[in-house]
C-alpha cells in the first residue's frame, strides 16, 4: 500500500514537472518574441505606422516611416535649391557674364558653423532636438532607403544610404535658421516644421488612437505611456516653429526701418583680451560655495553651438533610453513575473528564490536613478573640461596632452568632425552598461547582505562580516607594520631638525636583509590580495569614465589606443586654432584698420559687368601710362596691332618724362587703351570722362 501511494505520488510530481517545463517553454518563446518585436519593429519614441491588425481606419495609416521620409526628400531638396538660388557666391566664372540675371547665383548653403559661429545656437540645439527621433531609427537600424533588402555585407552602404536620407531631410531646419535671408528662411522654415507637427498629430492622435493590440502585449502597455516619448519631439518642434515666425517678424521690422540689423559682435572675446591687457585685481573676489564647488560662469567665455548641440543630444538620448528601458522592465515585471510566480513553488526549498523577490524590481528601479544620475553629471562635465582644456590652451599650458601626441592637422579636423557623434553614442551606451554593473552589484548586496540578515538574523551576520573584516584588518595591520619598522629602524636619522623625513638611506643593514628574506614569502601571498583589488578598482573606474571621453581610460603610454580620447584632443585643438580670442581680436584689428578701404561690403550690390571691365581697363591703362616698360612684360601684347603697339610704347616713354596732359597725350592714350583691349563703348565712356577732367 505504501510503495503504491509513493508511485503514484512520484506519477504526479512528474507529470507537474513536465507540464511545468512545457509552459516554462512557451513562457520563454513568448518573451522572446515580444523582446524581438519590440527591438526591430516597435520603439515607443518612434512613429512607426506599420500596423498587423488591419482594419478600415488602419489601413489609411499603413504608411512605414521608409515611406515619409521618401515623400520629404522633394519639398527638402526644392527647400535648399531655393535658398541656394538666392545665396551669391563671391567667385563669378566667365560663361556666367553671358547670363546677369545668374551671375553668382546658386551658391553653396551651410546648415551650420561647428567652428566658431555662436549665432542661433539654442536653436541649432532645438532643431537637433526635432531630428532625435531619425536620429534614433538610425542608431537602431530602423531605416532602408532602398525598396528592397541588400546582403548583409553590403549593410555598411545601408547605413550610409540612409544616414544621406535623413541628412537631407533634415536640412531645411538648419539652412532656414543659418541663411542670411531671414523673411525666405522664417517662411521655408515655418512651412516645413508646421508639416512634420501635423504629421506627428495625426499619427498620435488619429493612427495610434484606433490602434488595437492585444491586452497583455507590450505594444499595447508602450501606448499608455507614448506621450512621454513624444514630448521632447513636440517641444522642439515648437520651438522651432516659434523661432521662425520671429525671423519673420524681425525682418518685416527691419524692412519697416523699425529695427536695426547688427552683426555678430563677439564682445566676450575682445572682453577676454582687454582682461589680459588689465592689471590683475589685488583683492580676490570671494565666491560662494557653489561657485568654488560645483561650478563658476566665466563672462568671458561662452560655448559654440557644437557643444550646446552636442549636450542637449546627450541629454535626449539618456531620457529616451531611460523610457524605453523602463517601459520593457515594467511590462515584465507586470506580465511575466505574474506568469512566473505560478511556478515559484518548485523552489521552495531554496529561500533565496522565495524570500522577498521584491528586492530585484527595487534593486532595478534604485540602479536606474542611480545610472541616470550618473549620466547627467558626465554630461555636464562636458562642458567643463570643455572650458577648462581650451582655456588652458589659451593660457599655453598643454600639460593635459598626451606627452607624445603629434598635431597633425587632418586628424585633429577628423575629430572635429567625429566628436558630436561618438559622445552621443558613448553617453547612451554608457548608461545601459554602468545601469547593468550597478543592478548586479545591487544584487550582489541584496544576497550578501539582506536576505542573510533576514534569514539567520543580524547577529549572525554581523558574526560572519566580523570575521571577515578581521582578516582584512590583520592584513592592513601587517602592511602598516612593515611601513612602521622600516622607519623606525632601517632608515637613518634625519641629518636635520627641521626635515619631514628621514633620508632613503639604509641603516642596520644585515637587519635588513634577514627583515626582507622572511617577508619576501608572505608579500606573494598580499600580492593575490592586492592584484584582486587592482582589478576590482581598475574596472569600477573604467566603466565609470566609459563616457566620458574627455579623460583616457589608458595608462601612460598608451592612450593613443583611446581613439575616443584622441577625437576629444583633436576637436580642442582645432577650436584653439580658430577661435582663439587673441588671434581673432588681431585679425579683427587688422582687418578694420588696414583693409577697410578695400573691403567690400556684402549687403552692397555689386556694379555691372559692363562697369566693372571698363573700371579694370582704365586702371590698367593709367598703370601702363605711369609705368611703360610694364608693355614689353604683358602676355597678352601679341593680340594688338604690331605697329599701333610700337607707337604706344614710344608715346609712353617719352609722355613718362614731359608733360602728359595735353590733347595729343589724350589721344596717343585712347590708342593705346585700344590697341591693348580692343575699343568698347564703355572704355568711350571712360575716355569721355578723362577728357571732361584734362582740358586741353
Amino acid at each position: 500500500m505504501d510503495d503504491t501511494v509513493f508511485n503514484i505520488t512520484i506519477q504526479k510530481d512528474r507529470r507537474l514537472n513536465d507540464t511545468f517545463e512545457l509552459q516554462l517553454v512557451q513562457l520563454t518563446e513568448i518573451i522572446k518574441m515580444q523582446f524581438v518585436e519590440t527591438v526591430e519593429e516597435h520603439l515607443p519614441f518612434i512613429p512607426k505606422l506599420t500596423f498587423r491588425n488591419k482594419t478600415d481606419t488602419w489601413e489609411q495609416c499603413d504608411i512605414s516611416l521608409d515611406y515619409i521620409l521618401f515623400l520629404c526628400l522633394l519639398p527638402s531638396v526644392c527647400i535648399v535649391l531655393l535658398l541656394s538660388c538666392v545665396e551669391r557666391r563671391k567667385k563669378i566664372y566667365s560663361f556666367e557674364k553671358r547670363f546677369p540675371c545668374l551671375s553668382g547665383r546658386f551658391g553653396i548653403v551651410v546648415p551650420l558653423d561647428f567652428t566658431s559661429t555662436l549665432e542661433n545656437r539654442w536653436s541649432y540645439a532645438f532643431a537637433f532636438g526635432a531630428v532625435t527621433p531619425l536620429m534614433f531609427n538610425l542608431l537602431f537600424g530602423q531605416i532602408n532607403p532602398f525598396p528592397y533588402t541588400l546582403p548583409r555585407y553590403l549593410k555598411v552602404f545601408v547605413y550610409l544610404a540612409a544616414a544621406l536620407e535623413v541628412g537631407i531631410v533634415c536640412k531645411p531646419f538648419f539652412i532656414c535658421l543659418s541663411t542670411p535671408h531671414q523673411m525666405l528662411g522664417g517662411v521655408l522654415g515655418l512651412l516645413y516644421t508646421l508639416a512634420w507637427i501635423l504629421v506627428l498629430l495625426w499619427n498620435k492622435f488619429w493612427c495610434r488612437g484606433s490602434i488595437k493590440y492585444d491586452k497583455d502585449s507590450i505594444e499595447e502597455f508602450a501606448l499608455q505611456y507614448n506621450l512621454l516619448s513624444e514630448i521632447p519631439h513636440l517641444l522642439s518642434l515648437g520651438f522651432l516653429l516659434f523661432r521662425f515666425g520671429f525671423m519673420i517678424v524681425k525682418d518685416v521690422l527691419i524692412r519697416l526701418k523699425k529695427h536695426s540689423k547688427q552683426k555678430e559682435i563677439k564682445k566676450h572675446q575682445y572682453r577676454y583680451v582687454q582682461r589680459l591687457l588689465r592689471r590683475p585685481a589685488e583683492a580676490s573676489v570671494e565666491r560662494s560655495w557653489f561657485q568654488r564647488k560645483i561650478y563658476k560662469s566665466d563672462p568671458y567665455f561662452k560655448f559654440p553651438n557644437r557643444i550646446v548641440s552636442t549636450v542637449v543630444l546627450c541629454f535626449l538620448g539618456v531620457y529616451l533610453i531611460m523610457l524605453l528601458e523602463q517601459i520593457m522592465s515594467t511590462w515584465c515585471i507586470k506580465y511575466i513575473y505574474r506568469a512566473w510566480s505560478n511556478y515559484v513553488y518548485v523552489f521552495e526549498y531554496n529561500s533565496t528564490w522565495t524570500v522577498r523577490p521584491n528586492y530585484i524590481t527595487y534593486t532595478w528601479y534604485i540602479t536606474s536613478a542611480c545610472a541616470m544620475l550618473s549620466s547627467v553629471i558626465h554630461i555636464s562635465h562636458v562642458m567643463v573640461y570643455y572650458r577648462k582644456h581650451i582655456k588652458s590652451l589659451w593660457a599655453g599650458d598643454k600639460t593635459f596632452l598626451p606627452k607624445s601626441y603629434q598635431m597633425r592637422p587632418a586628424v585633429c579636423v577628423a575629430g572635429l568632425l567625429k566628436y558630436p557623434g561618438y559622445q552621443i553614442a558613448f553617453t547612451m551606451w554608457g548608461y545601459l552598461i554602468v545601469h547593468m554593473v550597478m543592478f548586479t552589484g545591487g544584487l550582489m548586496f541584496v544576497y550578501v547582505v539582506i536576505l542573510p540578515i533576514q534569514e539567520y538574523g543580524f547577529l549572525s551576520w554581523l558574526l560572519d562580516l566580523t570575521s571577515f573584516l578581521t582578516n582584512m584588518f590583520m592584513v592592513f595591520i601587517l602592511m602598516r607594520f612593515q611601513r612602521i619598522v622600516i622607519k623606525m629602524f632601517f632608515l637613518q636619522d634625519k641629518t636635520s631638525p627641521q626635515d619631514k623625513e628621514k633620508p632613503l638611506a639604509l641603516n642596520n643593514r644585515k637587519a635588513f636583509h634577514n627583515f626582507n628574506y622572511y617577508l619576501y614569502f608572505f608579500n606573494v601571498i598580499m600580492g593575490i590580495g592586492s592584484c584582486v583589488l587592482r582589478l576590482i578598482k581598475s574596472a569600477a573606474v573604467a566603466l565609470l569614465l566609459l563616457s566620458r571621453i574627455e579623460r583616457t581610460i589608458m595608462p601612460q603610454g598608451f592612450r593613443k589606443l583611446d581613439s575616443s580620447h584622441c577625437t576629444w584632443v583633436g576637436m580642442i585643438i582645432t577650436d584653439h586654432h580658430h577661435s582663439n580670442p587673441v588671434l581673432v581680436c588681431f585679425c579683427h584689428l587688422l582687418i578694420k584698420h588696414t583693409l577697410q578701404s578695400v573691403r567690400v561690403d556684402e549687403d552692397v550690390k555689386p556694379e555691372s559687368p559692363a562697369k566693372k571691365r571698363a573700371h579694370i581697363r582704365w586702371v590698367l591703362a593709367y598703370t601702363l601710362l605711369r609705368n611703360p616698360e610694364f608693355i614689353l612684360l604683358r602676355k597678352r601684347h601679341w593680340h594688338a596691332n604690331r605697329k599701333e603697339l610700337q607707337l604706344a610704347f614710344i608715346w609712353a616713354m617719352s609722355a613718362h618724362r614731359g608733360n602728359k596732359n595735353t590733347p595729343g597725350s589724350i589721344k596717343s592714350a585712347q590708342t593705346l587703351i585700344s590697341a591693348l583691349h580692343g575699343s568698347s563703348f564703355a572704355s568711350e565712356v571712360w575716355w569721355e570722362d578723362a577728357r571732361k577732367t584734362c582740358p586741353p
